[in-house]
């Protein structure tokens, strides 16, 4: 009956078809890549045995696994002291990047400015820099936050002018003719135009900050940092070490990327691409 208020076994029976729908369409989403991995696994194990390469120049998944195994508790204290430089770079990096986009938008002088330089620092390796930071900035956490707060700043700053610039025109000139407040026009128009694009820029900043940072740290300091035991422990061929240490860098930056994409749904769930999911 129209209008009829739903019993509790309806209620309970279309929450379990959410459900299902939900898990049918994180395995949809994910299985493909789970199965890929796997095949590279077996493959990997597979040429290492067949062709008996040497376990300096490309140790078996099992081995490192192994190695995994028996240092994860140290590895992932190295790799949350690099983390931490990570955090500490996107964090500066980014909000560095939003600040001189907001303010781009109204001097778009500096935006022209800046865009070619961005191009410009884009083009030239990270690891050109790192050096020059640590004069700067000294060999300890400073260099390393420098480098990531540079790599983290041009993308937000790109993504964040261009989210803020990309208003619908009709939305735009109808909040004008009504004189809506600056205020207005940037809290309740500009910011939710941008904040595909901005969350688009932190899910890249994620993975560059953690890249950043490693790499940062191959031209020293302290002994309890991925980069530095990663350098360290390929020097000396101790090679499954080296790959262990890498699956902790891959899996933090993994963790790192999940989150912000966990808090752009929960921010944002009213954008198209998550309401066009929770439809399939």
């Amino acid at each position: 009956m129209a209008g009829s208020i739903p019993i509790p076994e309806e209620i309970e029976a279309q929450e379990g078809r959410n459900w299902w729908a939900s898990t049918r369409n994180v395995v949809r989403r994910y299985f493909p890549s789970l199965v890929f991995f796997v095949a590279v696994t077996i493959s990997w194990e597979a040429v290492v045995w067949f062709f008996k390469i040497n376990v300096f120049l490309l140790p078996a998944p099992h081995a490192i696994f192994q190695v995994f195994r028996t240092n994860y508790a140290l590895l992932f204290e190295f790799g949350l002291n690099t983390f931490q430089e990570a955090l500490a770079g996107f964090a500066i990096g980014c909000s560095l990047g939003i600040l001189v986009a907001v303010i781009a938008i109204r001097w778009h002088l500096l935006a022209d400015l800046l865009l070619p330089v961005a191009v410009a620092s884009n083009s030239i390796p990270i690891i050109a820099f790192a050096p020059l930071a640590i004069v700067w900035f000294g060999i300890d956490a400073g260099s390393k936050i420098a480098i990531v707060t540079l790599m983290c700043f041009f993308p937000t700053m790109i993504s964040t002018f261009r989210g803020l610039t990309n208003t619908p025109p009709g939305t735009l000139e109808l909040m004008e003719s009504y004189a809506a407040p600056e205020s207005d026009i940037f809290f309740k128009l500009r910011v939710p135009s941008a904040l595909p694009f901005l969350f688009n820029a932190f899910k890249l900043c994620s993975t560059l900050s953690m890249i950043g940072a490693i790499v940062a740290e191959f031209f020293g300091g302290s002994i309890k940092l991925l980069g530095v035991y990663i350098k360290t422990e390929a020097s000396i061929l101790h090679t499954t070490n080296a790959w262990s240490a890498i699956i902790v860098a891959c899996l933090l930056g993994l963790a790192f990327y999940l989150f912000i994409a966990v808090v752009e749904r929960l921010v944002m769930p009213w954008h198209v691409s998550f309401r066009a999911a929770g439809k399939e």
